[in-house]
C-alpha cells in the first residue's frame, strides 16, 4: 500500500477533529439526538433544538456576535451568494453598484458577474503590490449608488489580511453595507463582531475542523432589513433560508468553533513556530520568493513561487500534498486569477505553490516537506529576501 503524502493543503479542507465526530455521531442513529428541530411539539425535536441553539451560541461566541445573528447555510459558498444577491434583490429597485476584488473567491467573483447580468454595476478593486486591498482604494471607488462592497478577510492563495476594519469605516460613512468571506479567518485571526463595522460575514465550517456540507452567515443590524432570502420553503432561520436544519452537521460546526476558541492562542503560537522553521530551511532556494505580504497576513498560508531552476511540482505533488492554486481554480485547470491579479505572467503561476500548515502538522512534517521541496528544485546557495525576521 503506498504511503500517503505529507499533507500541507489545509486552506482546502482540514480533517474533522476527533473531537468534533464524537459530537456530531451523538446526533445519529436513534439512540442518538436525531430529532428535527422544528419539531417543537416533542422531547426528541426540542433536544435537536437545543443543540443547533447551543451550536449558534458557540459560533458566535467565536467571532463577537450574538446568536440570533448567525444563520446557517450549507457553506461559505452560498453565504456569500445570500450576502450578495439577497441585498441586491431586497434595494427593489434595478442598477446600482457594488465594490470587490480581483482576489477574491471564485463564490464571490461569479456571484457579482450575475449581478453584472442584472444590470448592477461592479469595480474589481486591482490589489496593491503586497496582495492587499486598502481602505483608500475601497474609498476612491465609492459612489453615489454604491450599496454594497464584499472583500475577504483572508484571501484564500495567498494568506494576507485586509484590513476590514478601516474598510468597514469607510463604507459605513458612506452609508452601504460590507460583507466579508472569512472562511480562512475564522479561528486563525481575532474577530469581533460586536467592534467591527462588517454587517455580512461568511463562515464555513470544514476550513476550521468540522464537516464539509454547512457554514454561517452572519447578519448584523444593519442589514437586518436588507437581506432577501434564496432559498424557500418553511421560513426556517428567521425566513432567510429555509429547509431542514442539519443537527449533526450544525452540532459539529458549534463544537468545532468552540474547539477553535479555546486553542487559539497555543495554535496560532505553534503555526507561527512551524512556518519560521520552515521558511529557514527554504530561504537557501534561489529565485524563490513568497506572495504578498511578508507582516500582513496570517501564518497558516504560504505562497512561494521558485522563478528559476528547475522545479518539478509533479513529482513533488506524489510525497507533498499541497495546492498549485486556489481549489476553486484547480477545478478548471487554469493560472490562479489571484496571482495574475498581482502581476505574474501564465509561466511564473505556473511555478508557484500554496503550502498551508493546520492543528495537526508537526515538526517532523516541516522538515521533510522542506526537503522534498529542496530536491525538487535546481539548489543554488542565495539570500532570500522575503524570509520574515
Amino acid at each position: 500500500m503506498n504511503k500517503r503524502p505529507l499533507y500541507f493543503d489545509y486552506a482546502a479542507t482540514t480533517p474533522v477533529d476527533e473531537r468534533v465526530i464524537q459530537v456530531m455521531l451523538g446526533c445519529l442513529g436513534f439512540d442518538a439526538n436525531f430529532g428535527n428541530p422544528a419539531s417543537s411539539s416533542h422531547a426528541f425535536g426540542q433536544e435537536a433544538r437545543r443543540s443547533v441553539e447551543l451550536a449558534r451560541q458557540q459560533v458566535a461566541q467565536l467571532v463577537g456576535s450574538q446568536p440570533e445573528q448567525i444563520v446557517w447555510t450549507s457553506g461559505a459558498t452560498e453565504s456569500n451568494n445570500l450576502a450578495l444577491k439577497g441585498v441586491m434583490q431586497a434595494r427593489g429597485v434595478s442598477g446600482g453598484h457594488i465594490i470587490t476584488s480581483q482576489i477574491e473567491h471564485k463564490a464571490v467573483l461569479d456571484t457579482a458577474r450575475q449581478l453584472q447580468d442584472a444590470g448592477v454595476a461592479v469595480t474589481y478593486l486591482v490589489p496593491d503590490a503586497e496582495g492587499l486591498i486598502s481602505a483608500r482604494a475601497v474609498s476612491e471607488a465609492l459612489r453615489d449608488d454604491t450599496f454594497l462592497v464584499s472583500l475577504m478577510l483572508v484571501n484564500n492563495e495567498l494568506g494576507t489580511l485586509n484590513d476590514v476594519q478601516a474598510i468597514g469605516q469607510a463604507v459605513r460613512e458612506h452609508g452601504a453595507l460590507l460583507h466579508v468571506d472569512a472562511a480562512q479567518g475564522a479561528g486563525k485571526v481575532a474577530i469581533d463582531l460586536a467592534q467591527w463595522p462588517v454587517d455580512l460575514m461568511s463562515f464555513s465550517a470544514h476550513k476550521l475542523y468540522g464537516p464539509k456540507g454547512i457554514g454561517a452567515l452572519y447578519v448584523g443590524p444593519r442589514a437586518q432589513q436588507r437581506l432577501l432570502a434564496q432559498i424557500h420553503g418553511g421560513g426556517h432561520e428567521g425566513g432567510l433560508r429555509s429547509g431542514t436544519l442539519a443537527t449533526h452537521q450544525i452540532a459539529a460546526m458549534g463544537a468545532a468553533f468552540a474547539l477553535a476558541q479555546a486553542l487559539f492562542a497555543e495554535e496560532t503560537a505553534t503555526i507561527i513556530r512551524l512556518r519560521q522553521r520552515l521558511l529557514e530551511q527554504l530561504a537557501g532556494i534561489a529565485g524563490l520568493s513568497l506572495n504578498g505580504s511578508a507582516s500582513q497576513r496570517i501564518p497558516h498560508t504560504l505562497s512561494l513561487t521558485f522563478s528559476e531552476g528547475e522545479f518539478d511540482s509533479a513529482a513533488l505533488s506524489a510525497s507533498l500534498a499541497f495546492s498549485a492554486t486556489s481549489a476553486c481554480n484547480s477545478a478548471s485547470n487554469s493560472p490562479s486569477h489571484v496571482l495574475l491579479a498581482l502581476g505574474h505572467d501564465a509561466r511564473l503561476a505556473g511555478r508557484t505553490i500554496r503550502l498551508s500548515l493546520g492543528r495537526f502538522t508537526t515538526e517532523q512534517d516541516v522538515d521533510r516537506a522542506a526537503q522534498l521541496i529542496k530536491a525538487s528544485t535546481a539548489i543554488a546557495p542565495a539570500f532570500w529576501a522575503g524570509a520574515p525576521s
